[in-house]
């Protein structure tokens, strides 16, 4: 077997080691004639088309070398790396990824494709893709030197979310104010890091999700949920395949409905520390904000609020959203909001298939206390992990997400969408 793999793995590391050097002696691709960029594209193709068929039939002895036969935890990041190093050709090695990051996302070659497509082929593999998204359950690096002070003042502050535990609630606001909490890389870590100490915090039984004030003109001194994707980041190149859409989905998104993996004390009755969660809506809830409202246990909305999920005009697909709207407002409706871009006003007659409360803004506050009240019973931790069982069982996630990681790396490199992101940043 070992043989058979080495003589397959061969021509398709020769392959990708052409392509580079192919891709090298062109222009950029932004300086490339029409004959160039055809070429570029099929020399792509050649090397894609090889590397999976390669990896249908060897994905699993991929993973298991990398992570040293399932006995280590490589995050996502660190398995692309891992992989480029230890299979040269097979994805693009770190330093093609470091000057294609530092490009505009209409300047690059579309490296981030090689990565989805074997990151999908990984999911695709019952055993490899369950392996991988546990691993991306375990709280980061970064969490675990934060938790000591943490813990010791209940307290934590950074770029993006501020942290405090109130009264066994764990109150994370987000505080991009000046892009109206729109997401982006550093976004994605910071909202992981907190979810993640809200989760390892043994005083802390219920988290909140809410908006902080805004700075920007239009919201000025208002509170907003979410606008979703920073398209100015994605415009500039700044939105990484990896790190932002695929860490958010596998990362902190599936904690909140999964809970985080670490070694507990009551580990033998369930691997993961799992806490009801909470979602409290100021003005909207807009793209990536939406998906989350989907995770919560209970989500509370001001009259004045609305959701909206317009993945159609932004030509990219909406996290899991595809997953989860269905499940919440039906097949039809759901494909209206996707497809059509209908939005949903929080006084409009099927709010309540999104929001479970929906209360004047001055009384927001206090709903948001009733309703960690409510949360706050073992019970509840019980119960909604079974109904999460029921609702999207890890299998049916997996299965999703090893599509989903090629086809939302290829809608980032379409033409419709380079040409909307590059319209948004010209405007703003």
């Amino acid at each position: 077997m070992t043989g058979d793999f080495d003589d397959s793995l061969r021509p398709v590391a020769a392959l990708g080691e052409l392509t580079a050097r192919k891709l090298a002696a062109l222009p950029p691709p932004a300086a490339r004639t029409p004959a160039e960029r055809e070429a570029a594209a099929e020399t792509k193709l050649e090397r894609r088309r090889a590397c999976q068929r390669f990896l249908r039939v060897h994905a699993p002895t991929v993973y298991r070398r990398l992570t040293r036969d399932v006995q280590e935890r490589p995050r996502l990041a660190e398995l692309l790396t891992a992989a480029a190093t230890e299979f040269p050709g097979l994805v693009p090695s770190p330093e093609a990824m470091a000057e294609e990051n530092g490009r505009p996302q209409a300047e690059k070659e579309g490296l981030e494709i090689d990565q989805a497509l074997f990151v999908g082929e990984v999911l695709r593999d019952p055993a490899s893709g369950t392996h991988l998204m546990n691993t991306m359950l375990t709280p980061t690096p970064r969490a675990l030197e934060l938790l000591p002070d943490y813990l010791l003042k209940g307290e934590l502050t950074l770029r993006s979310v501020r942290l405090s535990r109130r009264d066994g609630a764990a109150h994370l606001t987000l505080t991009r104010e000046d892009s109206l909490n729109a997401e982006d890389n550093e976004q994605v870590d910071d909202v992981e890091t907190a979810v993640d100490l809200a989760l390892l915090d043994p005083e802390v039984r219920v988290g909140v999700f809410r908006g902080g004030e805004m700075t920007h003109p239009k919201y000025a001194g208002r509170r907003v949920f979410s606008a979703g994707v920073n398209l100015k980041a994605l415009h500039a190149g700044r939105l990484s395949w990896a790190d932002f859409f695929m860490r958010r989905e596998l990362g902190y998104l599936n904690k909140i409905v999964r809970g985080t993996a670490v070694d507990h004390d009551g580990s033998w009755r369930g691997p993961n520390i799992e806490k009801p969660w909470l979602a409290a809506v100021d003005s909207f809830a807009i793209g990536g904000g939406a998906q989350l409202l989907l995770l919560f246990d209970h989500v509370l909305a001001a009259s004045d609020s609305f959701f909206s999920l317009p993945a159609a005009q932004e030509g990219i697909i909406p996290g899991a959203g595809n997953f989860r709207l269905t499940r919440a407002v039906g097949q039809r409706r759901a494909r209206r909001i996707i497809l059509m871009g209908d939005r949903v006003d929080a006084t409009s007659p099927d709010a309540g298939l999104l929001f479970d409360e929906v209360v004047d803004p001055g009384e927001l506050d206090k709903a948001v206390e009733r309703g960690v009240r409510a949360l706050d019973s073992p019970a509840v931790t019980s119960n909604r992990r079974m109904l999460n069982l029921a609702d999207e069982p890890l299998e049916a996630c997996r299965l999703y997400f090893a599509e989903f990681a090629l086809q939302q790396a290829l809608r980032l490199y379409s033409e419709d969408v380079l040409g909307k992101v590059s319209r948004f940043a010209a405007q703003g």
